[in-house]
C-alpha cells in the first residue's frame, strides 16, 4: 500500500506542477472542440464525471458507436480492472463479471452476483440474462469498488449501469444494417416521435444473426475405419456449428410531462434469443476404466459408449482435435475450431440407469422481458422525489455437451426462470442555504426463481431431474447519503445503508421420468455390486434423502461510506474515501448428499481509495487516477469438483462427486491502481487509453475444503490491463467526414477457477506402444497430458473506417475485429478431476463487417 501511495503522490506532484501551465492554457482557450462533458448519476444526483469522487468509467453512446461496441461485455476492454465475458456453454446465456478481483461465475439463484448489473437503475439479480445489448443508450457507467450505499442493491465489486435515451419528441429516427463474415446480418432501427405537447414516444429494435464458428463434426465420417457410431444423416460430416446467434429485441418508451415539475417515463422491453450453444472445444480427455475393452470410458461396471464392434470406447486424446493433449488424426479442417460433440447419450439402458438413450437439441435460448415506471417530481426548487418501479421476467433454456465427443460423460439440459419486482423511492434535496445535498430512500426487491435440469452425469453414475428448485428471495434496505459543501472547493460526503436479506432454497430431486428416488443404495446395505452406481442398485440412489429438503438464509447488514474531495483548481480534483460493501450468503444449490447442503457466509469488503481527476491544457488532456486497498473477507467462490470428506454416502464411504459448490474460501488483501486518459491534442484527433494493476494476496484460505491456496487469485482477475484507442477525422471528404479508428486492448494471464492450475502433468490412461486407439482408426498415443485453467495474456485489435455525410444523415463503415486473427480463449471449464475432461471457449477469429446507416 505504501508503494501505491508513493506512486499516487508522485502523480499528484506531477499534475500540480502542470497547473500553472494548464491555467494559462485555459485562459487562452479559443473555444475549439475539446473533451466532451459526461453527466453521471452515481451519487443519486446529476454531476459532471470530473466532479464525482468515485472511480468511474463513463462511456457515452457516441463513443460506443465510434468503437463499434454493441454488447456490454465489449466495454470491459477499455475499463480498468474490469472483466466481462460471455458465459461458457455450460452456464448458458449470461455473463461472467469481475471488478477488482470481485465477481461470480455461477448464475444460480442461490448466489448473488459480485458485480451489480443495472438497466435504468433496475437491478438484475443473476448473471443469466445480463449479457446486454447496447442499443439506443445515452451512456454506460462502470463504477469500481463497493457500492454499498449507492446502488439499488448492494454491489460488492462494483456496478455496470446502462442508461437508455429518453424520448424527446424530436420526430427523428435511424436505420442501420450490417453484413459481415459468418453471414452476420444485423439490423437496428429507432424513432422518436411527439404524440402531443407533453407526451413523447421512442421505439428501438435490433436483430443480430451470425453463423457459428466451431464446426461439430461426425467422428465416424471424418475418421474412416473407426468403430465410433455415426449420427450423421447422409455423407455430410458437419452435424452443426457452435457459437451462432439469433437475437431480436425491442423497447418502447413513453415520456409524459404533464407539468414542468413532473417527468413520468414508462418503458417496456422484450428480448428473444434462439442461439446455438456457446463455442466450445475439447482440450483434455483422460477418462478410463478397467472393463469392457482396453481403457474404455465408463462407470459402475458399464461403458459410456459401445462401439460398432460392441467394445467400449475410451475417452482420450483421440477426441482432442488440437493442442498439446491431442493425438487426433483429422485433416482438412481448422483443428482449432472443431468439436465432436453429438448432444446424444447412446449408452445402453440397464436396471441402474434405465433412462437411456438420451438426445438433446443443441441450443441456448432466452426470453427476457419487463416494464419499468420512473416518476420524477420537483416538489420545490430544493426538493426532488424519485420513484422507480420495475417488473421483470425471463426464461433461459440451454443444453451442454462438455466432453466434445460422441462419448457422453456429461450431458445436461438446464432451465432457469425468474420473476422479480422492485420498488425504490428517493427523496433528494438541498438545505442550509444549499450547503448540504442529501438523498434518503428505501428499496424493496422480491424475486421468485426456479432452476430445472436434466442432469445426465455418466461419469458419476447418475442421471436425474434437478428441480424445479424454487428459490424465493427478498431484499429490503433503507439508505441515506449527504454531501456537505464545506467551501466552494471542499466537500465531505457520507452514506449509510441498512439491508435485510432472506432467501430459501427447496431441493427437488427426481428420476428423469418424475418418479421418486429410492434408497439407500443396496451397495450400502451390503449387496455385492460394483459400488453404489453399479448394476443392482436403485437408479440415482446416491441422491436419496435430498428431495424435499429446504435450506434458509437470513441476514442483515449495515454499510457505510465516507468521502472527501477538494478542488485545487478548475482543472484538478483530489478525493479520498473509505467504504464498505457486502454480498449476501446462501446455500449450496447442487448437493449430491444431504451433508453437502451447506451454507456459506456473506462476503464483505472494507475499501480504501484515493485519486484525482484532472482536465489540463485547456481541457485537451484528461487524466484520472485512482489507487485502492481492499480488505476482502469470507470470499465466496465455487469449486468445480468436490470431495466430500465427511459422510459421502449412508455407508460413510467418501466419493468424488461432481459439483459447483460455493464456499467461503478465505480472506485477502487487494491493492492496485487505475489510470484513464482522454487526449485531444489537435482538432479532429483523439487518443483514449487506460491502464490498471491489481495485486491479489490471500491472507487465509480453507485449502482442505476448497483446494484454494494462498498463492492463488480469484478467477478472471488479470494483474495488468491496458487499452488505447486512436481516432482521426478527415473533414470535407465527399461532402462529409471520414473517420479512421484503431483500438487495442491487452490483459495479462487469468485463471478461470478458484484453485489456479498453471500446468500439471497427468499420466495418460492409454499406454504408449499400444499401436493406436480402438476409436481412432490409427491414431497415436500420449503418455503425459498437460492440464491448466490458465488463459495466457493476449492483445486484441480492432480497426474501423467510416464516412458520415455533413448533415449526419448517411453513414457507411467498414470494420475488422480481431485484426491480427489472435487465437485465444474467453473461458475454460476444468472438470478433469471428476469427468476427466477440460474444455474452453475460443474467441471468434478475425471477422469483417460493413454497416450502412440512414438517419431521418
Amino acid at each position: 500500500m505504501m508503494k501505491l501511495l508513493a506512486a499516487g503522490a508522485s502523480l499528484l506532484a506531477l499534475s500540480l506542477s502542470t497547473q500553472a501551465f494548464a491555467q494559462d492554457a485555459a485562459q487562452a482557450e479559443d473555444k475549439s472542440p475539446n473533451i466532451e462533458e459526461i453527466v453521471v448519476t452515481a451519487q443519486f444526483r446529476a454531476q459532471n464525471l470530473q466532479d464525482t469522487p468515485l472511480a468511474i468509467t463513463a462511456v457515452s453512446g457516441e463513443l460506443l458507436a465510434q468503437r463499434g461496441q454493441t454488447n456490454v461485455s465489449e466495454i470491459a476492454a477499455q475499463s480498468p480492472n474490469v472483466t466481462l465475458k460471455p458465459q461458457g456453454q455450460e452456464l448458458g446465456p449470461g455473463i461472467i463479471a469481475f471488478i477488482r478481483g470481485v465477481g461470480q461465475t455461477d448464475p444460480n439463484f442461490a448466489l448473488e452476483p459480485g458485480v451489480g448489473m443495472y438497466i435504468d437503475d433496475v437491478y438484475l439479480p443473476t448473471l443469466t440474462g445480463s449479457l446486454l445489448d447496447l442499443t439506443d443508450l445515452d451512456r454506460v457507467e462502470v463504477l469500481r469498488g463497493p457500492q454499498g450505499t449507492l446502488a439499488g442493491r448492494n454491489s460488492l465489486g462494483g456496478s455496470i449501469k446502462l442508461y437508455s435515451k429518453k424520448p424527446e419528441g424530436s420526430n427523428t429516427g435511424s436505420v442501420e444494417v450490417t453484413y459481415g463474415r459468418y453471414n452476420r446480418l444485423d439490423a437496428r432501427g429507432l424513432f422518436d416521435v411527439k404524440l402531443s405537447n407533453n407526451l413523447f414516444m421512442r421505439v428501438a429494435g435490433v436483430t443480430k444473426n451470425v453463423d457459428g464458428y466451431v464446426k461439430r463434426l461426425d467422428y465416424n465420417l471424418t475418421h474412416p475405419g473407426t468403430n465410433v457410431p455415426t449420427l450423421a444423416k447422409g455423407s455430410n460430416p458437419v452435424l452443426g456449428t457452435l457459437g451462432g446467434q439469433s437475437y431480436a429485441a425491442g423497447k418502447v418508451s413513453l415520456r409524459w410531462q404533464p407539468t414542468e415539475t413532473i417527468d413520468i417515463n414508462l418503458t417496456g422491453d422484450y428480448t428473444r434469443e434462439r442461439n446455438e450453444p456457446g463455442a466450445n472445444v475439447l482440450l483434455f480427455a483422460n477418462t478410463s476404466a478397467t472393463f469392457d475393452g482396453p481403457n474404455a470410458a465408463g462407470t459402475g461396471g458399464r461403458p459410456f459408449l459401445a462401439g460398432t464392434d460392441g467394445v467400449g470406447i475410451p475417452l482420450n486424446c483421440a477426441f482432442v482435435p488440437n493442442g498439446a493433449n491431442s493425438c487426433d488424426t483429422i485433416s482438412g479442417y481448422d483443428r482449432r475450431f472443431i468439436s465432436y460433440a453429438t448432444y446424444a447419450d447412446l449408452a445402453q439402458a440397464d436396471s441402474q440407469m434405465p433412462y437411456k438413450q438420451t438426445f438433446l437439441d443443441p441450443h441456448s435460448d432466452l426470453d427476457n422481458y419487463g416494464a419499468a415506471l420512473t416518476i420524477d417530481v420537483d416538489l420545490s426548487d430544493a426538493l426532488k422525489f424519485k420513484s422507480i418501479t420495475s417488473w421483470r421476467k425471463y426464461e433461459a433454456d440451454w443444453s451442454y455437451d462438455s466432453d466434445g465427443s460422441p462419448i457422453a460423460n456429461n450431458l445436461l439440459n438446464q432451465n432457469q426462470r425468474n420473476r422479480q419486482w422492485s420498488q425504490e423511492l428517493r427523496l433528494s434535496g438541498k438545505v442550509l442555504d444549499d450547503a448540504l445535498d442529501f438523498t434518503v430512500g428505501g428499496f424493496y426487491f422480491d424475486a421468485r426463481g426456479t432452476f430445472t435440469g436434466r442432469i445426465n452425469l455418466n461419469y458419476a453414475g447418475i442421471d436425474f431431474r434437478h428441480g424445479p428448485d424454487p428459490t424465493p428471495a427478498k431484499n429490503k434496505a433503507l439508505f441515506a447519503n449527504a454531501t456537505w459543501h464545506i467551501t466552494d472547493a471542499a466537500n465531505l460526503t457520507g452514506g449509510i445503508r441498512q439491508s435485510w436479506d432472506e432467501k430459501d432454497y427447496v431441493y427437488v430431486r427426481k428420476n428423469p421420468d418424475g418418479t421418486d428416488i429410492e434408497g439407500p443404495c443396496n451397495f450400502f446395505l451390503g449387496a455385492a455390486t460394483a459400488g453404489p452406481t453399479g448394476i443392482g442398485n436403485q437408479p440415482n440412489c446416491l441422491l436419496f434423502g435430498l428431495d424435499g429438503l429446504t435450506a434458509k438464509f437470513r441476514d442483515n447488514r449495515i454499510d457505510w461510506r465516507i468521502a472527501a474531495d477538494y478542488r485545487f483548481s478548475p482543472e484538478f480534483l483530489f478525493y479520498a474515501q473509505v467504504s464498505t460493501g457486502y454480498r449476501a450468503g446462501g446455500v449450496n444449490p447442487r448437493p449430491f448428499y444431504a451433508s453437502q447442503a451447506t451454507a456459506f457466509k456473506p462476503e464483505t469488503i472494507t475499501a480504501y481509495e484515493a485519486g484525482f481527476k484532472s482536465d489540463l491544457f485547456g481541457r485537451k488532456l484528461r487524466l484520472n487516477v485512482s489507487a485502492f486497498f481492499n480488505d476482502y473477507k469470507n470470499i465466496i467462490l465455487s469449486s468445480v469438483n468436490c470431495l466430500d470428506l465427511a459422510t459421502a454416502g449412508p455407508g460413510g464411504t467418501s466419493q468424488a462427486t461432481p459439483c459447483l459448490r460455493p464456499s467461503n474460501v478465505g480472506s485477502a488483501h487487494v491493492k492496485g491502481f487505475e489510470v484513464e486518459t482522454l487526449i485531444r491534442p489537435i482538432d479532429n484527433f483523439t487518443i483514449d487509453g487506460s491502464l490498471s494493476y491489481l495485486d491479489f494476496k490471500y491472507q487465509s484460505v480453507d485449502t482442505a475444503s476448497t483446494g484454494v491456496t494462498k498463492d492463488d487469485v480469484t478467477p478472471y482477475t488479470p494483474k495488468w490491463k491496458a487499452a488505447f484507442g486512436v481516432q482521426y477525422d478527415f473533414q470535407d471528404v465527399l461532402k462529409g467526414t471520414v473517420t479512421v479508428r484503431f483500438d487495442g486492448a491487452y490483459q495479462s494471464k487469468i485463471y478461470t477457477e478458484a484453485a489456479n492450475i498453471d500446468s500439471v502433468s497427468v499420466s495418460s490412461t492409454v499406454a504408449a506402444g499400444t499401436g493406436g486407439f480402438s476409436n481412432a482408426g490409427g491414431g497415436g498415443s500420449i503418455t503425459t497430458l498437460r492440464l491448466s485453467n490458465r488463459i495466457d495474456g493476449y492483445f486484441l485489435a480492432n480497426a474501423r473506417v467510416g464516412w458520415q455525410s455533413e448533415d449526419k444523415d448517411w453513414g457507411l463503415t467498414f470494420e475488422v475485429q480481431n485484426l491480427t486473427n489472435k487465437y485465444y480463449f474467453t473461458t475454460l471449464l476444468q472438470e478433469a478431476f471428476g469427468a476427466g475432461t477440460a474444455s474452453g471457449a475460443p474467441g471468434r477469429p478475425r471477422t469483417w463487417s460493413v454497416t450502412a446507416r440512414r438517419s431521418f
